[in-house]
Protein backbone atom coordinates (compact mmCIF):
# COMPACT_ATOMS: atom_id res chain seq x y z
CA UNK A 1 0.00 0.00 0.00
CA UNK A 2 1.19 3.37 -0.64
CA UNK A 3 1.90 6.42 1.55
CA UNK A 4 -1.14 7.78 0.08
CA UNK A 5 -3.45 4.75 -0.26
CA UNK A 6 -2.13 4.37 3.86
CA UNK A 7 -3.84 7.96 4.50
CA UNK A 8 -6.99 8.13 2.55
CA UNK A 9 -7.73 4.27 4.36
CA UNK A 10 -6.92 6.17 7.87
CA UNK A 11 -8.48 9.22 7.20
CA UNK A 12 -11.99 6.67 5.55
CA UNK A 13 -11.62 6.05 9.51
CA UNK A 14 -11.72 9.36 11.14
CA UNK A 15 -14.60 10.32 8.35
CA UNK A 16 -16.43 7.17 9.52
CA UNK A 17 -16.13 8.10 13.59
CA UNK A 18 -17.34 11.59 12.80
CA UNK A 19 -20.26 9.97 10.44
CA UNK A 20 -21.23 7.88 13.93
CA UNK A 21 -21.33 11.00 16.25
CA UNK A 22 -22.78 13.11 14.11
CA UNK A 23 -25.82 10.17 13.03
CA UNK A 24 -26.10 8.69 16.43
CA UNK A 25 -24.18 9.91 18.84
CA UNK A 26 -27.23 12.28 20.19
CA UNK A 27 -25.22 15.48 21.11
CA UNK A 28 -26.95 18.07 23.24
CA UNK A 29 -25.30 20.59 25.55
CA UNK A 30 -21.60 19.60 24.11
CA UNK A 31 -22.19 16.09 25.27
CA UNK A 32 -22.28 13.02 22.99
CA UNK A 33 -24.89 11.31 25.04
CA UNK A 34 -24.93 7.16 23.02
CA UNK A 35 -22.28 5.85 24.64
CA UNK A 36 -22.78 3.21 22.07
CA UNK A 37 -21.62 5.25 19.67
CA UNK A 38 -18.78 7.30 21.34
CA UNK A 39 -17.06 3.34 22.12
CA UNK A 40 -17.75 3.12 18.32
CA UNK A 41 -16.63 6.28 16.94
CA UNK A 42 -13.43 5.88 19.53
CA UNK A 43 -12.59 2.51 18.69
CA UNK A 44 -12.85 3.79 14.74
CA UNK A 45 -10.40 6.14 14.99
CA UNK A 46 -7.81 4.24 17.10
CA UNK A 47 -8.01 1.63 14.38
CA UNK A 48 -7.68 4.25 11.69
CA UNK A 49 -4.26 5.61 13.89
CA UNK A 50 -3.08 1.86 14.32
CA UNK A 51 -3.47 1.47 10.07
CA UNK A 52 -1.62 4.45 9.90
CA UNK A 53 1.34 3.05 12.50
CA UNK A 54 1.21 -0.16 10.86
CA UNK A 55 2.03 1.52 7.17
CA UNK A 56 4.63 3.65 9.05
CA UNK A 57 6.39 0.31 10.79
CA UNK A 58 5.14 -2.63 9.42
CA UNK A 59 8.34 -4.18 10.71
CA UNK A 60 5.37 -4.42 14.28
CA UNK A 61 3.11 -6.09 12.75
CA UNK A 62 4.06 -9.76 12.75
CA UNK A 63 1.35 -12.68 13.02
CA UNK A 64 -1.84 -12.78 14.19
CA UNK A 65 -3.68 -10.03 15.79
CA UNK A 66 -2.97 -6.35 16.67
CA UNK A 67 0.95 -5.45 17.80
CA UNK A 68 0.74 -4.67 21.73
CA UNK A 69 0.56 -0.23 21.98
CA UNK A 70 3.80 -0.11 23.96
CA UNK A 71 5.65 -1.56 20.45
CA UNK A 72 4.34 1.59 18.43
CA UNK A 73 5.31 3.92 21.35
CA UNK A 74 9.15 2.10 21.34
CA UNK A 75 9.18 3.00 17.52
CA UNK A 76 7.98 6.22 17.60
CA UNK A 77 11.50 8.23 18.05
CA UNK A 78 9.71 11.86 17.51
CA UNK A 79 9.14 13.31 21.00
CA UNK A 80 6.29 15.45 20.02
CA UNK A 81 4.64 12.43 18.08
CA UNK A 82 5.40 10.16 20.99
CA UNK A 83 3.43 12.40 23.79
CA UNK A 84 0.62 12.76 20.94
CA UNK A 85 0.48 8.49 20.34
CA UNK A 86 -0.09 8.45 23.97
CA UNK A 87 -2.63 10.97 24.47
CA UNK A 88 -4.45 9.07 21.83
CA UNK A 89 -4.24 5.79 23.38
CA UNK A 90 -5.90 7.18 26.25
CA UNK A 91 -8.57 9.83 24.70
CA UNK A 92 -9.10 7.46 21.93
CA UNK A 93 -9.25 3.76 22.82
CA UNK A 94 -9.75 4.03 26.48
CA UNK A 95 -11.82 7.16 27.04
CA UNK A 96 -14.33 7.07 24.41
CA UNK A 97 -13.55 3.60 23.21
CA UNK A 98 -13.77 1.70 26.48
CA UNK A 99 -15.76 3.95 28.76
CA UNK A 100 -17.59 6.06 26.40
CA UNK A 101 -17.14 9.83 27.79
CA UNK A 102 -18.35 11.83 25.00
CA UNK A 103 -17.82 15.47 26.11
CA UNK A 104 -17.62 17.62 23.05
CA UNK A 105 -14.57 19.00 23.85
CA UNK A 106 -12.43 15.81 24.44
CA UNK A 107 -13.82 14.36 20.97
CA UNK A 108 -12.89 17.74 19.47
CA UNK A 109 -9.06 16.72 20.85
CA UNK A 110 -9.20 13.76 20.66
CA UNK A 111 -10.25 13.41 16.48
CA UNK A 112 -7.18 16.66 15.84
CA UNK A 113 -4.60 14.50 17.81
CA UNK A 114 -6.00 11.24 15.19
CA UNK A 115 -5.69 13.15 12.20
CA UNK A 116 -2.07 14.55 13.18
CA UNK A 117 -0.67 10.90 14.13
CA UNK A 118 -2.24 9.68 10.93
CA UNK A 119 -0.63 12.76 8.91
CA UNK A 120 2.70 11.80 10.48
CA UNK A 121 2.89 8.39 9.69
CA UNK A 122 1.59 8.81 6.22
CA UNK A 123 3.83 11.95 4.63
Amino acid sequence: MSKNEAKAEAMRYVSNAKEILSEKGKKESGYYGDPKYIKMAGNTLWNGVLLALDHKFPEIKNGKGRADQSKYRQAIKDGKISKMFDSSYSLLHLVMGYDGVGDEKVVKIAIDTARQIINWATH
